[in-house]
């Protein structure tokens, strides 16, 4: 409460009062920029393994070496850093074929979609990244979008059809990255191969202490300001993060930011693994939940608000964000299943045994997968077997005409589960995405569903 004299607030209780309301500010802005800071994440960690801004991209087949949060290893990635500022337009030329991408800008808000679920779908084309401000010519014979940061992010997958892995990576590396400035004589676009070494694109060195506040000031400093961010970086500016000013706190303020950050990723993780949201749920009778809530948009955006818990609980646990990913429809990109709780509603525990059964067929017109992540990293698993995904593509997990086949996960191998065990370490908790690829109408009406994770 703040005490008041002659109706004035005393200098104690105001004090108290403007402390509180700094905190509030800073709780709020941290859910609200964490996306920023966790691509932030994905831009310095593709730069410290190898790939330049507009010259090179990373690419790799994901394994537990790779950290970054609830990557896959169901088909090859690549990533690699746009710099607008330096090059102006860039053109990103898809060819036909098997591959899904998209751009997201700094604050991991979508711009475009590529391949498949882009405008080209999937037929080949060449898309045009506008810079913020843009007001040159636009060649009619391009899929233009408009970034609104200088720094975007290009994200690639390629389908790895009839299990060809080569094909895939072929796929990846011919798609072609350069300045439309340059498209008369378009300079070489590198893939970096790092799926044999480790890398790290995620927060986690900033997201609990003071450093998230660097960070972020940073990339405030270095973009343009959105006008629907506007009211956000005002309260950035009332904690002292200020695009052409120092980021130098006091004593006071850096105990009150460090604050705030521990505070905030701990409620991020509470709406990521202990939500209370109905909606959630896949089946009234399973503990599957949705990972992402807002299958109508990849902007969070709801009738007349933006669902901010949704956010929260997508960007606490994966990276990049498009209509596309979240799309609930018949044939059409991919379901993504949480599961996090055992049948009786406990935590997973890296220390015990599971059993899940999944009947079969399983309703993908493509395939479909199981991959298990730790919930403090929210990357894969990291455990002796060096393995944390099972998948229809890759391995054999049933025989032909089984009616459905029983996946196993724990510390040690349960006998007769070689092949469909996935290794978990004692004293952490995991969770997992079920993963459908191309969606049948069994997987949306509950004709077809799979157990929930049974203690072993």
């Amino acid at each position: 409460m703040v005490d008041f004299q002659l109706g004035f607030p005393t200098a104690s209780s105001a004090a108290a009062a403007q402390h509180d309301q700094d905190l509030r500010r800073a709780l709020e802005a941290y859910h609200f920029f964490y996306p920023t800071v966790s691509m932030e994440g994905i831009v310095r960690g593709t730069r410290n393994a190898g790939a330049a801004d507009n010259q090179a991209a990373l690419m790799m087949l994901a394994h537990p070496r790779h950290r970054g949060f609830t990557l896959n290893s169901d088909t090859p990635y690549a990533g690699g850093i746009l710099d607008l500022r330096a090059s102006g337009p860039m053109v990103i030329e898809v060819p036909r074929g098997p591959l899904v991408g998209l751009v997201d800008d700094h604050h991991q808000r979508w711009v475009a979609d590529l391949g498949l679920p882009g405008p080209d779908a999937g037929k080949g084309g060449r898309h045009l990244v506008l810079p913020p401000g843009w007001d040159g010519p636009v060649p009619e014979d391009f899929l233009a979008a408009r970034c609104d940061t200088w720094t975007a992010f290009l994200a690639l997958r390629a389908l790895p059809l009839r299990r060809d892995l080569d094909a895939a990576f072929r796929l990846l590396s011919s798609v072609q990255v350069y300045p439309l400035a340059k498209q008369d004589g378009p300079p070489r676009y590198s893939y970096l191969d790092r799926t044999a070494q480790p890398a790290d694109t995620t927060p986690l060195a900033w997201e609990d202490n003071l450093e998230f506040w660097r960070v972020l000031h940073a990339v405030v400093h270095a973009e343009p300001a959105i006008e629907e961010l506007r009211p956000m970086l005002g309260a950035l500016a009332e904690l002292g993060i200020q695009a052409g000013q120092p980021f130098a706190p006091d004593e006071r303020m850096r105990r009150l930011l460090t604050e705030a950050a521990r505070r905030g990723r701990d409620e991020m993780l509470v709406a990521a693994f202990a939500s209370r949201r109905p909606d959630r749920m896949v089946w009234p009778d399973r503990t599957w939940e949705w990972a992402g809530l807002r299958p109508e948009n990849g902007s969070f955006e709801r009738d007349g608000s933006l669902d901010v818990e949704a956010r929260d609980r997508w960007f606490a646990q994966a990276i990049v964000a498009s209509p596309a990913m979240f799309r609930r429809a018949v044939g059409q990109g991919s379901l993504y299943w949480l599961a996090h709780r055992d049948a009786a509603g406990v935590y997973l525990d890296g220390g015990r045994g599971y059993r899940l059964t999944v009947p079969l067929p399983v309703p993908a017109a493509l395939f479909w997968s199981v991959t298990c992540y730790d919930v403090q990293t929210r990357s894969e698993v990291v455990a002796d077997q060096g393995q944390a995904a099972l998948r229809s593509l890759f391995e054999d997990l049933a025989a032909d005409g089984a009616a459905q086949v029983d996946l196993h996960f724990g510390p040690e191998q349960p006998a007769g589960a070689a092949g469909r065990w996935v290794q978990t370490v004692p004293g952490r908790g995991w969770f997992c995405y079920f993963r459908i690829y191309g969606p049948a109408q069994a997987a949306f009406d509950g004709s077809w569903r799979p157990g929930d994770l049974t203690p072993s």
